[in-house]
């Protein structure tokens, strides 16, 4: 299974944000199990990198923790073709369309995400973290 997991999850885990790391850190342990495939966006990256970067004052140490990231998670390309096609989308919010143009076009499974009120006109199936961990457990 691939999933791609969006950037809230992931800054949940990697700042222990409560009451969302408990589940976001067990998407992590799964990922470096490989019980499934990760995926973040390269878009996602810049937003992690920017949001780390708030907390730690570093640029060093911020991409320490973007390169150890990195060999967990695949990082897809959006490509302008998802851009495009995410103008036409039925979702409102642009930057969730992008996101899912891109997981259609990348072969993606599901979206996690704790936002799934943004996601209701995916094409792609979209979970919480919890839904997403119950799943594997299946």
């Amino acid at each position: 299974m691939r999933a791609l997991i969006d950037t809230c999850v992931i800054i949940d885990a990697l700042q222990n944000r409560e009451p969302f790391a408990e589940d976001a850190q067990k998407i992590f342990l799964a990922v470096a199990n490989k019980r499934f495939s990760g995926c973040i966006t390269a878009k996602s990256s810049t937003d992690i990198y920017y949001l780390i970067h708030r907390l730690t004052h570093s640029d060093k140490e911020t991409r320490k923790i973007l390169s150890k990231l990195f060999t967990l998670f695949e990082v897809l390309d959006s490509a302008g073709i998802d851009c495009r096609k995410a103008l036409s989308s039925g979702l409102s919010d642009y930057e969730d369309a992008v996101m899912v143009e891109t997981a259609v076009r990348s072969d993606i499974d599901c979206i996690v995400t704790r936002n799934k009120k943004d996601y209701l006109k995916s094409t792609v199936f979209v979970c919480s973290p919890g839904e997403f961990l119950n799943s594997l457990c299946d």
